[in-house]
């Protein structure tokens, strides 16, 4: 007879944690659908851009996947080169795989501001490329 408390047995337990890696999606063109002043491709977006800049920003903004107040911090800040504007450009370059430099896109974000938001909004319509976060945390309900 063995005792439960004579009796042990070893138990070990593995916790693998492995995080998803970003997935760039990005179709087969690689330049911009429009212009930076293609305005007259979707005119009831530029006259919302020329008209309510900021609502117009962060609404972009939001869509991209992004926090919906960031373009704020570029009308806050005053700066030259406007820093979320930038890397907004940026981001969306890489991620539909757009050529391009960064020197072009802070020449184009600091004298074409509302100009380089429509045409991010452009693509970002003309992609139609919908944004998805993946989360892989399971809960157990036993």
């Amino acid at each position: 007879m063995v005792r439960g408390s004579e009796y042990r047995v070893k138990m070990t337990s593995k916790m693998v944690i492995t995080q998803p890696e970003p997935i760039m999606v990005h179709q087969d063109s690689s330049e911009w659908g429009s212009e930076i002043c293609d305005c007259c491709n979707d005119v009831p977006m530029c006259c919302f851009a020329f008209w309510c800049f900021p609502c117009f920003a962060c609404i972009t903004t939001k869509k991209y996947g992004q926090c919906l107040c960031l373009p704020l911090v570029d009308m806050s800040m005053g700066a030259l080169v406007p820093p979320v504007a930038m890397s907004m450009r940026v981001s969306m370059r890489h991620r539909y795989g757009i050529r391009g430099t960064m020197c072009n896109d802070c020449v184009c974000t600091t004298f074409c501001r509302p100009c380089i938001w429509c045409q991010m909004a452009r693509e970002m319509k003309e992609r139609d490329i919908p944004i998805v976060l993946v989360n892989t945390y399971k809960k157990s309900f036993a």
